[in-house]
């Protein structure tokens, strides 16, 4: 494995492990804003891994859809992409709520964590 890939690793892990943390202390945006980053970071090693170019994004769909034309398959739904992509930006600056139709609470924070940690399955099985 590369090692730049496994720098790439180590800091969505360490994004899944703080929204956790975040859960646990009922810090909901910033759960959810970890839990996002640690699925693009997991994203971005197996893009890395395999050599593919990618600009410079935030949206998870956009990321499992350069994986798709290359043949590799990400363990990541349309929905589930487009919940992660709904949490990047408004996280990031205080406008509110992060999600647009609804508070983030506990079940959707337990959600969000439950992608990444599919997700970080996902591509550890693509890498070994």
């Amino acid at each position: 494995m590369k090692d730049e890939t496994k720098n790439w690793l180590e800091y969505g892990d360490e994004n899944l492990k703080s929204a956790k943390v975040l859960l646990d202390n009922k810090l909901f945006n910033p759960c959810l804003q970890n839990a996002q980053q640690a699925v693009e970071k997991m994203l971005k090693a197996v893009l890395v891994e395999f050599s593919i170019k990618f600009k410079k994004t935030h949206s998870t769909n956009e990321l499992v859809m350069m994986l798709a034309e290359n043949h590799l398959d990400i363990n990541l739904a349309e929905e589930d992409r487009e919940l992660l992509d709904s949490i990047y930006l408004p996280s990031k600056y205080p406008l509110g709520s992060i999600l647009p139709d609804f508070e983030p609470d506990e079940r959707i924070c337990k959600n969000c964590i439950a992608i990444a940690e599919r997700v970080k399955e996902s591509a550890l099985a693509l890498l070994h």
